[in-house]
């Protein structure tokens, strides 16, 4: 068995979508997953202060002695971590990055939506991605602004989610996309949504199952194993315990735990 303790983080839930797909992996692993609430969305900050979240995040997962840590979040990972892999070489960080190889591998007609934050889109590393691509691939580009503020509040089938996702898969459809890439983990949780309006025809991928097993193989190669890890899953949420934890129940189907832990007066969160 795998007795690791491996760390994930995410400006609020969505990296809940990741957690899931690692658990799935590594049923062993000890599991801690920070929900930055109280900073969420990620994708409507400035990057100086999304870095700033990651390394306080970070720190106190090294302190706690996990030995892999998941970025599961595409802006954070956009944003940070090649910040945090200089500033913590000795850690093993996996991130996240929208799925376009696998979606032009997979597209018909060669025209591959992305749904994302802004700071995604803007982002140097994800400009990079999309260029790497074939020549012959058509990526249009929909930044979704509220959308996954939208999601942490937590009501994901009332009418205002069902508009908001209308309005942002529009012009993916008008551009007759085959292939839409799930930008952000907390798109998962509206992924109904998404298929609907795209039509059946159209093929929605996200990248938690990929993630999943790098971290698998990540986390075969440590060395470290120690017997005091027992597989559990504890959650902690720097914004609402109990609305961490009413997502948690519904979307995760095996026991965890969800604590709240406390900001400090200088702005910076205090993870105890």
């Amino acid at each position: 068995m795998t007795r690791i303790r491996i760390g994930l983080f995410d400006s609020g839930v969505g990296g809940l979508s990741i957690l899931r797909a690692v658990r799935r992996e590594l049923p062993d692993a000890d599991l801690l997953y920070v929900a930055d609430s109280a900073y969420a969305p990620y994708g409507e900050r400035p990057v100086r202060e999304i870095v700033d979240r990651c390394l306080v995040i970070t720190e106190h997962f090294v302190e706690r002695d996990a030995d892999v840590i998941v970025v599961a979040c595409n802006t954070a990972t956009a944003a940070a971590i090649a910040t945090l892999r200089a500033t913590f070489p000795d850690v093993p960080f996996v991130g996240v990055e929208p799925g376009l190889k696998p979606a032009v591998a997979r597209s018909r007609n060669g025209r591959i939506g992305v749904l994302a934050t802004q700071a995604t889109i803007e982002s140097d590393k994800f400009r990079a991605l999309v260029a790497a691509q074939p020549g012959s691939a058509e990526v249009h580009l929909r930044a979704c602004p509220g959308l996954a503020a939208a999601i942490e509040a937590g009501d994901l089938d009332g009418p205002e989610m069902t508009e908001l996702v209308e309005w942002c898969c529009t012009p993916l459809r008008s551009a007759g996309v085959d292939t839409v890439v799930l930008g952000c983990t907390h798109y998962e949780f509206v992924r109904h949504h998404i298929e609907r309006a795209m039509g059946t025809a159209v093929e929605v991928l996200d990248t938690a199952e990929a993630v999943a097993r790098q971290t698998e193989r990540i986390a075969a190669a440590t060395t470290r194993r120690r017997e005091d890890h027992n597989g559990h899953v504890d959650l902690r949420t720097t914004g609402d315990e109990r609305a961490l934890g009413e997502f948690a129940d519904r979307w995760l189907p095996f026991p965890h735990t969800t604590t709240h832990v406390g900001l400090l007066t200088s702005g910076m969160v205090a993870l105890e």
